[in-house]
């Protein structure tokens, strides 16, 4: 949680109304009162909601507590056997869950996402994936095999700033990623760690990121 308290709300009052899963949330320095708000839900929902407010702020802010860290103590903080990555701009407008889950039953299969990419034009491009095998996942909402997660190191540390990490995250994972063949019941609202991030950080930390996922794109081609 790194700010924008009302859409915390929605997103996770309708993870509480769709499904019946776990939430395990990481506040980084209560922006804006997202750490309030969410304390707030943990209060009202102690069975489905673990909170862990820290005080160290989001790199995006001036702080120090990038993107890909943040996510990986997330990692170890959960004792699931799938981990479920999602943005606050994802929600969930039926069980989105179980059939990322279900689609984790078959043999060498890491991850399961709402939507996936591949990449085109020596990977300086990447296009919009239909369901099946895909090369990459997007962050709106994924499931991925804890173990799996953590074996390959967690999610990229160097990464500060979320944009591009869930490419190069996706590139570590040894097995097959894909996405299911049935719609998810899920909606994506106004995605603000895109929108309404200062530019100029976010072109930056992002083609900081980009450059990793090309060089881990080529070292996947050539193996």
């Amino acid at each position: 949680m790194d700010g924008w308290p009302e859409d915390l709300r929605t997103c996770v009052e309708a993870l509480i109304a769709h499904t019946s899963a776990q939430i395990v949330a990481l506040d980084l320095g209560d922006v804006d009162g997202a750490g309030t708000a969410l304390h707030e839900l943990a209060e009202r929902h102690p069975d489905r909601i673990r909170e862990w407010p820290v005080a160290e702020r989001p790199h995006w802010r001036g702080g120090s507590a990038g993107w890909g860290a943040a996510r990986t103590k997330l990692l170890h903080l959960d004792d699931a056997q799938v981990h479920v990555v999602m943005e606050t701009s994802t929600v969930f407008e039926g069980d989105a869950i179980t059939p990322l889950v279900h689609a984790l039953d078959a043999d060498g299969i890491d991850a399961a996402g709402w939507r996936g990419v591949n990449p085109a034009n020596g990977g300086h491009q990447w296009e919009d994936a239909g369901p099946g095998e895909v090369r990459a996942l997007l962050g709106h909402l994924f499931a991925v095999r804890r173990t799996t997660a953590l074996g390959v190191g967690g999610f990229p540390e160097r990464a500060r700033f979320y944009r591009n990490a869930d490419l190069e995250f996706s590139l570590n994972l040894p097995g097959t990623l894909v996405v299911p063949e049935k719609d998810l019941p899920v909606r994506e609202e106004r995605h603000r760690g895109y929108y309404d991030v200062d530019s100029e950080y976010r072109d930056t930390e992002s083609r900081r990121t980009y450059d990793r996922v090309l060089k881990r794109l080529r070292e996947t081609q050539s193996d």
